[in-house]
């Protein structure tokens, strides 16, 4: 299928917050409660409408344990948006905020958007961070905000796209070179029906070329 950009994006955060649930949820509309630790980095991918136009979303689940820091951080380079998660059970996976951040920030372009997510909110009676933290620390970075559940699918389809939707504003705004590397977008190859037309008009041409040199 056609599309008209590509957006890379990264999911990163502690181990255990949910970010391989939430590509899952996000891809294929299901939710797995056992899920082994990401070794690495997973990869999925979805094709979603911005303003009418196709962009294909290419994802990278990051591992969040601290062995893996290096690997993670070679991710971190051409990508053109990234959520941020933490778990709303585990004051920890949010007090790590600060350093997930601060890596994002200095391998990343600094046109990358970045949004915080408190995954988890169908667990309300085992919160450790309220929302207001949350929507507090997220202002202080200039980063968007949402609290999603990769169990009932709460907000997950909106975080994804509320980052697309900004990575694209920016590109209308010009503030991002699509035609530039290093900004995790690319343009999206032309749909079968213009391949086609050049095609035809390259073939006419080589007739055209042809019945010229037999007279």
């Amino acid at each position: 299928m056609s599309y008209a950009y590509l957006f890379k994006y990264l999911i990163i955060g502690d181990t255990g917050v949910g970010k391989s649930c939430l590509l899952l949820q996000f891809t294929d509309k299901r939710f797995t409660a056992i899920h082994d630790l990401t070794v690495g980095v997973e990869f999925g991918s979805r094709m979603v409408s911005i303003d009418g136009k196709k962009i294909k979303l290419q994802i990278w689940d990051t591992a969040g344990q601290e062995s893996f820091r290096s690997i993670t951080r070679s991710y971190y380079r051409g990508a053109a948006g990234a959520l941020l998660v933490y778990d709303i059970t585990r004051r920890e996976t949010f007090n790590h905020l600060y350093s997930w951040l601060a890596d994002a920030q200095q391998h990343t372009s600094p046109h990358m958007v970045i949004m915080l997510i408190g995954n988890k909110s169908d667990m309300e009676s085992r919160r450790a961070v309220q929302k207001e933290e949350g929507e507090a620390f997220a202002r202080e970075h200039g980063m968007v905000f949402l609290e999603t559940s990769a169990k009932t699918a709460a907000n997950v389809e909106e975080a994804f796209l509320s980052t697309a939707r900004a990575i694209y504003r920016k590109i209308e705004q010009g503030q991002l070179d699509v035609t530039k590397e290093g900004n995790g977008i690319k343009i999206g190859p032309p749909p079968p029906s213009v391949v086609r037309s050049q095609s035809a008009v390259r073939q006419k041409s080589q007739g055209a070329g042809d019945r010229s040199g037999c007279c």
